[in-house]
């Protein structure tokens, strides 16, 4: 029962995750005072007056003259739409099959908490650095104009989406390293959206890319996330028809056994609202 009340009190102060239709809060596997520090290792974004910043107006300019291919244009502004629910939409396909919470929730569980963790470590430096967008220096739309009032008020370094990309494309080529080319292919595409679209530099895309994979490494020094990286796998080769006959065993064991547990920790929060509400009324 004490275990139980510390899994309840885990999960009622996690993070909160903002940029999906999943209202349920996630359950971070490192605050962001606990991932690297970008701003004490990673290069400050370039000067305006230096060959770095000339090679970000060039790749502006190619991302504007990639706009002219529209279905390349189109999938940019599928990207645009930042969070969980496009990158199970656009990455499902590459990755081999359907993710969802229904039909894959351990897959969707690793998702979802590894990427909402990485995330946060582009906190910091967009804070500190509030670089100007380059639709902002240049006075011109972006193809995804209803972002720019939101994206006018927060930092340009690094890119949030392309962290978010990178991050998601590395994790599911650990489930599944068979389709890494196809998965990392599109992951890669994802941060070049955000030019395209004129949301970001080429140096923000960059440096989220980095961002992301120290981030990842970071995941892995978490022995929850490995676990949860564990069952992942193991529902991947179950659903895929890949399992001996012992993983599909033990898969099916673990998702009892975590069904049994959700069950036992909403009864318990359930109580624990009761309890509030009888306090209050007293």
């Amino acid at each position: 029962m004490k275990k139980l009340m510390m899994m309840a009190v885990m999960l009622m102060a996690a993070v909160c995750a903002s940029a999906q239709s999943d209202k349920e809060p996630v359950n971070a596997y490192f605050t962001t005072d606990e991932m690297p520090d970008m701003i004490k290792w990673c290069p400050a974004p370039p000067d305006t007056i230096g060959p770095a910043f000339a090679y970000d107006i060039m790749q502006y300019f190619w991302g504007k003259q990639m706009r002219n291919d529209k279905e390349r244009a189109d999938i940019a502004i599928r990207d645009a739409v930042y969070g969980l629910d496009c990158i199970i939409r656009e990455f499902s396909e590459p990755f081999g099959m359907k993710i969802s919470k229904e039909e894959t929730p351990e897959i969707y569980k690793v998702l979802r908490e590894g990427t909402a963790t990485c995330d946060s470590i582009c906190t910091l430096p967009k804070r500190y650095y509030m670089r100007k967008r380059p639709f902002m220096r240049f006075n011109e739309p972006t193809l995804y104009p209803a972002d720019e009032p939101a994206l006018r008020k927060n930092g340009s370094y690094p890119s949030g989406h392309t962290l978010l990309g990178w991050s998601s494309a590395l994790l599911l080529s650990e489930i599944n390293p068979d389709r890494a080319d196809t998965i990392l292919a599109r992951g890669l595409m994802y941060g070049d959206s955000r030019i395209i679209v004129g949301a970001h530099w080429q140096s923000d895309v960059n440096a989220a890319r980095l961002a992301a994979s120290a981030a990842y490494a970071r995941l892995h020094t978490s022995e929850r996330f490995l676990e949860q990286m564990r069952l992942a796998r193991q529902e991947f080769r179950v659903k895929a028809g890949l399992a001996t006959s012992v993983e599909t065993k033990a898969y099916k064991k673990a998702v009892a056994k975590r069904a049994k547990t959700d069950e036992l920790l909403r009864y318990y929060l359930t109580c624990t609202k009761c309890v509030g509400a009888i306090s209050q009324r007293e």
